[in-house]
């Protein structure tokens, strides 16, 4: 048994595919099989059910994946100790970020960091709340950029910045003379919200669901996208909250409809976080370092009111 056939292993679990597993290592998809095959050979079991499309795992190959994982990942530890005592800022990096914060975030910082860190290899992923707190527990990603608190035991949560909400309220509105919201003011029932898991009213929404009558109707929304949410909201569909650095990106005959709140203004956490084991955190620094650097002359607010969020951006 080898650290190679593991990590064979773990691909194939993972793409359900010997091909995509063998593409993704690196390897010639005989190879790769191979290589499954004699360790399956030396257990003495059968790993993958090869009969099922796509590729399923056995009961048994399921206790093996795991112990195989446990086993990869302290292989990848002496790597990392070896690193950090000698101060190399390089290697591998995988890093999850969430939807709502990836496309204004991820443009702001990656240049600057690529240029001042160019050892370090990132593998930048775009996952939900709870894909990156599954992630980060099983060592798939090192670390993650998410709305907090999260509370989560294992993992550590270091700030990055505080971001705060915006409306978007179209013309003939009913708040479409006021100068300046209050949390007072949204009502559910003509809110247009994504599946953030942000609201700020008493229950917090997990999905982006919205539920209005009109005319004798009903309609439910389901939608991971702040351009469909404007576009129903000039239909006169109801108002709906933005993230401050993505009313930045509105179009210019759109932004007299951008209104902040009162202050404090409802605001989200933004942390950079990562398993409390994990052992990269020269590169953690790095990356944390980076991003607040170019984050403080975008977002000037300090004095804001952080809204909990789900586990589900």
């Amino acid at each position: 048994m080898t650290i190679t056939q593991l990590q064979y292993v773990m691909a194939v679990a993972e793409y359900r595919n010997f091909t995509l597993a063998a593409e993704k290592s690196f390897v010639t998809q005989p190879t790769l099989s191979m290589q499954v095959q004699k360790l399956e050979d030396e257990l003495d079991i059968l790993i993958f059910d090869r009969s099922k499309k796509p590729i399923a795992l056995t009961d048994a190959g399921k206790r093996v994946i795991e112990q195989a994982r446990h086993i990869i990942n302290e292989a990848n530890r002496i790597k990392d100790i070896v690193a950090q005592e000698k101060g190399f800022i390089g290697g591998d990096f995988k890093i999850g970020i969430i939807p709502t914060v990836m496309p204004t975030l991820l443009p702001m910082f990656l240049k600057t960091f690529v240029n001042k860190y160019p050892r370090v290899n990132l593998e930048i992923r775009e996952q939900p709340t709870e894909t990156l707190i599954r992630n980060l527990q099983e060592g798939n990603i090192d670390a993650g950029i998410a709305a907090t608190p999260l509370e989560v035991e294992y993992i550590k949560e270091r700030a990055l910045y505080f971001e705060p909400f915006v409306g978007y309220v179209p013309e003939g509105h009913r708040l479409t003379n006021k100068l300046k919201l209050q949390r007072e003011d949204l009502d559910i029932n003509d809110m247009l919200l994504l599946e953030d898991g942000h609201c700020f009213r008493d229950g917090v929404i997990n999905l982006c669901k919205t539920k209005r009558l009109k005319s004798g109707e009903r309609f439910d929304l389901y939608s991971g996208s702040f351009e469909t949410l404007l576009s129903l909201s000039d239909e006169g569909m109801g108002m709906t909250l933005l993230p401050y650095l993505n009313s930045l990106h509105v179009k210019d005959a759109q932004r007299n409809r951008i209104k902040s709140f009162e202050n404090p203004p409802p605001a989200r956490e933004v942390s950079l976080i990562y398993h409390k084991n994990e052992l990269k955190i020269q590169i953690i620094d790095a990356l944390h370092e980076v991003i607040t650097s170019v984050i403080k002359g975008a977002i000037a607010f300090e004095d804001v009111e952080i809204v909990s969020p789900l586990r589900s951006a």
